[in-house]
């Protein structure tokens, strides 16, 4: 009897066994993955297919990382690693099951990747691994810009735009281009300068498709110092492609004399003795290559204008009518914003008491946008002023806030004492300047917050409103002294 419970605990025993391992082989046996077809991750009948593998018959699938596709085919379960054009996806085994894959694709960066796995997914188990044609790849290339057609042979030279990236191709003015480097993100194509000076197209062709462009040298304004100068001041024009210029005509009045500096981005001048009618008229440059005009008038002292101390009495906040060394070239009267060289008083940190001392100037209703054209982006239009900071007296501490009639839910506030890169210096001007505030540049949270989304949030469905100018110290310092001046208050269309 014990004989036999011995052999029988070992056949008992054998059997347990072979049963455990019967999961092993099953698992062993699984096969390789395969994949029939890739479909976006949507219900039905949304959830159509993008690629079947055929390269003749798959399109192209455009983006790049966040959107969820699925994978099907047999054998899919226990995958060890999912990729997307060599760059591996983040996925959750949950989501997966023998027949299908749900997977999102990576963020790719198309100028890093091995072009040689480009438009495929490789699918890997612990069975083994398969490769499919996914046709996953940028957008088409675009080119927006060229950062300087006039260099120099040898000189380093950007296209801008988007996508290009792989590029197979590059051709520009006639010239082959062999050595190029493309920025991260795609957004600028790097080459030196050929041996010529080319105005003629442009040509990138990349994995994704071909741009044609042509070799553009128009003139381009981007900013006056002084749109309201008087005989004798210095203007100073910035753009762009100003060689070659033939003519400028400045509000009416044809400038003879001017400079372009060797950048070709500005034109300086002295201000003649002026030619036009009150109402000036626009800036216009030209070159052999065309001619580039403001949409608004300069010299103009009747359009947009919400005050303009040369043809006005005097105004209760803080203005004066009679003769300032500190402010030498105004043809006239002007406003003051709290000057403390006449007297006032400092401001204390965080003063906010605008109303009292000559720190603010109100204006009553007036059209500040046409009715018409309410419904322009807030970026087409601008509250414009001159401004005059005297040398002697540099601005350091305290804004000036820009709001609508009283109405403080968006604020537009110049600080010029912080440059673009925060640091702090103290400010004053060469003359009388031109100060643009856009109107988009009005904001929440005195100025710091949410953009205006609309003109007529800011106006109102009319367009016509008054206007609140003044100088407020929002710092935890106290401004001791300053010496603001300005003039020909207006808004006008920019864009």
């Amino acid at each position: 009897m014990k004989k036999k419970s011995l052999i029988g605990s070992c056949l008992l025993a054998l059997f347990l066994a072979m049963v455990a391992l019967f999961p092993a082989c099953k698992k062993n046996n699984e096969g390789a993955p395969s994949i029939s077809d890739v479909r976006q991750y949507v219900a039905s009948p949304g959830d159509t297919v993008l690629s079947t593998g055929n390269p003749n018959t798959s399109p192209n699938l455009y983006g790049n990382g966040g959107n969820y596709v699925v994978i099907q085919g047999i054998n899919l379960q226990n995958a060890t690693e999912i990729d997307f054009d060599g760059v591996a996806a983040n996925f959750n085994p949950a989501l997966i099951n023998s027949n299908n894959a749900v997977v999102p694709i990576p963020t790719i960066n198309y100028t890093t990747i091995d072009a040689a796995k480009l438009y495929s997914i490789t699918y890997k188990t612990k069975a083994g691994s398969t490769t499919f044609l996914f046709k996953l790849g940028p957008l088409p290339p675009t080119i927006s810009s060229i950062s300087n057609v006039f260099a120099n042979p040898g000189d380093s030279v950007y296209l801008y735009g988007k996508n290009l990236v792989l590029v197979q191709q590059f051709v520009y003015g006639g010239t082959k281009i062999s050595s190029f480097n493309s920025s991260p993100d795609g957004t600028a194509l790097g080459f030196l300068m050929p041996a010529a000076t080319p105005t003629t197209q442009i040509i990138v062709t990349t994995k994704s498709g071909t741009v044609l462009d042509t070799i553009r040298a128009t003139p381009t304004i981007t900013g006056i110092s002084n749109e309201d100068a008087a005989p004798g001041d210095s203007v100073y024009i910035t753009g762009t492609y100003f060689q070659s210029s033939q003519s400028l005509v400045f509000g009416g009045t044809t400038i003879t004399s001017f400079k372009v500096s060797k950048d070709l981005k500005t034109i300086a001048f002295v201000m003649p003795a002026l030619t036009s009618s009150q109402n000036g008229g626009p800036l216009s440059v030209t070159t052999k290559f065309g001619t580039a005009t403001t949409v608004f008038n300069v010299e103009d002292f009747v359009d947009g204008v919400f005050q303009n101390w040369d043809n006005v009495n005097t105004y209760p906040w803080g203005l004066s009518n009679t003769s300032n060394s500190d402010f030498p070239g105004n043809t006239g009267w002007y406003g003051e914003l709290y000057n403390t060289q006449s007297g006032g008083q400092p401001l204390g940190p965080y003063n906010s008491s605008w109303y009292n001392g000559g720190q603010g100037i109100n204006m009553g209703g007036s059209q500040w946008v046409p009715t018409a054209n309410i419904s322009s982006s807030p970026a087409n239009y601008a509250v414009k002023f001159e401004l005059y900071v005297p040398k002697s007296t540099p601005w350091i501490y305290g804004d000036i806030y820009v709001a609508e009639n009283y109405s403080f839910t968006y604020i537009s506030r110049y600080t010029p004492w912080i440059n673009k890169a925060g640091t702090i210096t103290p400010y004053y001007t060469d003359g009388w300047q031109t100060v643009t505030l856009p109107l988009s540049s009005f904001a929440t949270n005195n100025g710091k917050g949410t953009p205006v989304p609309s003109i007529s949030a800011l106006l109102g469905s009319s367009g016509n409103t008054g206007m609140n100018i003044w100088f407020l110290n929002d710092s935890s310092v106290t401004v001791k002294s300053y010496s603001l001046a300005i003039d020909n208050i207006r808004v006008v269309k920019i864009k």
